[in-house]
């Protein structure tokens, strides 16, 4: 199909050419001679920002490239004079026009920079393209945030792009197939998938979901998932979902209107409009077309976790976020803001992520703050760090990261503080605030960057992408430079501005060079974060002209000076103690431990008639186990006393022990664990009332905490 396409465009150049000199041959024979803009222009020239050119004059062309209106005839002259200084004035000013589309502004914050179409690209279809830009078309759902990946494509660039979509379909297809046959598996058929359709987007659901409605919701969200062969990852916790999943253009959607209608396995009826309430309803879904086949994820993998984000804030520890949550901006508004005095921004990512790209605020605009973090779980501990609250002391606190989901608990964990806490009062905080949509919905109004600089982390096959129109000049160039001969000429004249060169943040661990792709599956032999290691110092490890070796750490571990794990675990683990003690201080009585493990979170509490408050544990590890490890396993129920029970004659303790519970319904959560298995052993439990003859609670047996 290239090599055809191959064939008539130099053709179309060639005649082009021809046209040219046949009109040069007639002026001479003109008694005027004035020159005339050429009517013409090569095929083979393609401006990355300005639109089709429109044809100015009223000639109309043949198929051969000669005008109809061209003629020898010297009573014609004046017309014609008349008619080209027309033509001249017109071409001026299409000029000029050009030149403004093909300048990009700067990001500064005046009226042009809050704009997002400032930069005007082109959107237009060519009718020989297959599958088109589609995702131009308004979406049916308001809530649909979508965009084309190769929406800023030139158009010759588009029409390649999408035929290799189309070859790398057919071949993904292909080997899929021949493997199946091979292990002698059913083949199914596949709807044919030419152009990938991301979506990213999470809900948090309050009040949590039970177990019941938990498994109603896992359940559902699998089955229609298959349905509409959806692949990807869903990380699926009592207190909603976080997906980034991948499909068809029309799977992608047909499963998001599903989710609409999606109850939670809890029929509600809003009492004042009298409509059926959905869990969905307001959710926003971030779409983005025509990517590869490559990037689609090979399978559906449903996760049942804790947290939507590992923060360590499950169960009664997480900040409501109907109550506490931050102030939604969208991303032109949350651009505004970023150009105002007093204002701090935090990037809620980790390091690594922030390491090759981060917003870049105006001279006089807020001021950015990087955590520092490997993982979400610092972020508290960081947060009641006293350095932490002098910087926003007095200050606007905008926060953003890639989606928006790590935004929801930050903003609702701060906000809580301003409201519960003295020290955090006293700050004088003037507000908070996150960036609606996160990164990907900035990019989406904001192509060219806007106040972005350098590469946006992602967790799907992208792994790092540019803003699109700066995406669009890379993938450009190496589209039409990867060997194929037909475009040689497209190359030669390819007019796109250099401005992706400036945008490398991060820099290779080895060798110190600019560099801000993450690949290959080495990681921080210190920390584990991925490694920021370029191509040479990769191939040169493997073909063992120069080793990675354990000296080649991250930036933040050389930073922090830790050389080895063991330095790092002591580190963070005194940190932690300080934290929680500082919590457990605060909040006294109140005072829960950190939920850790997934069936904490998930479990539905068995029923107590009688309200007992004291049980009884057996068949548990005699050698390791502890109080720490026991309350870990309770969790999140409040216990009281722990009374081991030991052999009479060894004084050893046998697996064995009563305990006394907060509430009733601890009780009922502690009794939903029989018959779980912790640390290699099936804990048997069972309600335990005390007998009136004893003294219950023991006042020995009360835990430290």
């Amino acid at each position: 199909m290239l090599n055809s396409e191959s064939s008539a465009y130099k053709g179309d150049v060639k005649i082009a050419k021809e046209d040219k000199k046949a009109k040069k041959r007639k002026k001479k024979k003109q008694k005027h001679k004035h020159k005339r803009p050429s009517d013409h222009k090569s095929s083979t020239e393609i401006n990355f920002h300005s639109r089709p050119e429109v044809n100015d004059t009223d000639e109309t062309p043949h198929k051969c490239g000669k005008s109809s209106n061209i003629t020898d005839s010297s009573d014609d002259n004046e017309n014609n004079l008349s008619k080209r200084h027309k033509r001249e004035k017109k071409t001026k000013k299409t000029k000029k026009k050009k030149k403004k589309r093909n300048h990009i502004p700067d990001t500064s914050c005046d009226e042009d920079a809050n704009n997002p179409k400032r930069v005007k690209m082109d959107h237009s279809i060519d009718k020989n393209m297959k599958g088109g830009i589609r995702s131009t078309r308004k979406e049916s759902d308001e809530k649909v945030v979508s965009s084309s990946a190769i929406e800023f494509y030139p158009e010759k660039v588009k029409y390649l792009q999408l035929l290799r979509n189309e070859k790398n379909a057919m071949l993904v297809q292909k080997n899929d197939e021949e493997l199946k046959k091979q292990a002698e598996l059913p083949v199914k058929k596949v709807d044919k998938i030419n152009n990938v359709t991301l979506l990213l987007f999470y809900q948090y659901v309050e009040p949590p979901w039970d177990e019941t409605q938990f498994q109603t919701a896992l359940k559902f969200v699998t089955d229609k998932g298959n349905e509409h062969q959806i692949t990807g990852r869903m990380r699926v916790a009592r207190e909603g979902l976080n997906c980034t999943l991948t499909g068809s253009r029309d799977g992608i959607r047909a499963w998001c209107s599903a989710l609409r209608t999606f109850d939670g396995g809890r029929p509600r009826i809003d009492p004042k409009t009298g409509e059926k309430l959905t869990e969905f309803a307001k959710t926003e879904f971030k779409l983005t077309d025509d990517l590869p086949p490559k990037q689609r994820f090979p399978k559906l993998h449903a996760f049942e976790v804790v947290e939507l984000v590992n923060y360590g804030l499950a169960g009664t520890r997480a900040p409501e976020i109907g109550n506490y949550g931050g102030t939604h901006l969208e991303p032109e508004d949350y651009h505004k803001k970023m150009c105002e005095k007093d204002t701090v921004i935090i990037d809620v990512r980790n390091h690594y992520e922030a390491n090759i790209g981060r917003f870049d605020p105006p001279e006089g605009g807020a001021k950015m703050i990087d955590p520092l973090m490997r993982k979400s779980t610092e972020f508290p501990v960081w947060l009641d760090n006293p350095q932490t609250k002098e910087m926003l002391k007095g200050k606007q606190v905008l926060m953003y990261c890639t989606g928006g989901v790590r935004c929801e608990r930050a903003s609702a964990l701060l906000k809580q503080k301003m409201e519960t806490e003295e020290d955090t009062k006293a700050l004088g905080i003037k507000g908070v605030y996150q960036l609606q949509g996160g990164i990907d919905k900035y990019f989406k109004k904001f192509p060219e960057g806007g106040l972005w600089k350098g590469k946006n982390y992602v967790f799907d096959k992208r792994f790092a992408h540019a803003p699109p129109a700066v995406e669009a000049v890379d993938r450009t160039k190496k589209v039409l430079q990867e060997g194929n001969d037909d475009v040689e000429e497209v190359t030669k004249s390819l007019a796109v501005p250099n401005i992706a060169a400036d945008q490398i943040m991060g820099k290779c661990e080895a060798c110190q060079k600019p560099w801000d792709m993450y690949r290959g599956k080495r990681r921080c032999p210190t920390c584990g974060v991925p490694s920021l290691v370029c191509r040479e110092c990769i191939e040169a490890d493997q073909a063992g002209i120069r080793k990675l070796g354990k000296a080649v750490r991250c930036d933040l571990c050389v930073a922090e000076d830790i050389g080895n794990k063991r330095e790092l675990k002591e580190r963070e683990e005194k940190k932690m103690k300080e934290y929680e003690e500082k919590l457990r201080q605060k909040l006294e009585n109140d005072y829960v431990p950190p939920i850790q493990r997934k069936h904490a979170i998930t479990r539905k509490p068995k029923p107590n008639p009688e309200r007992i408050t004291r049980l009884f544990l057996k068949n548990m590890c005699a050698k390791q186990m502890n109080e720490a490890r026991l309350l870990e396993f309770l969790q999140p129920a409040k216990v009281t006393h722990i009374q081991w029970l030991t052999d009479r004659i060894t004084g050893r303790f046998y697996g064995s022990a009563f305990i006394e519970v907060k509430s009733a319904e601890d009780a009922g959560s502690v009794l939903a664990l029989d018959g779980l298995v912790f640390m290699g052993r099936k804990i048997k439990i069972k309600y335990q009332r005390a007998d009136e003859k004893d003294v219950w609670p023991i006042p020995s047996t009360e835990i430290s905490s």
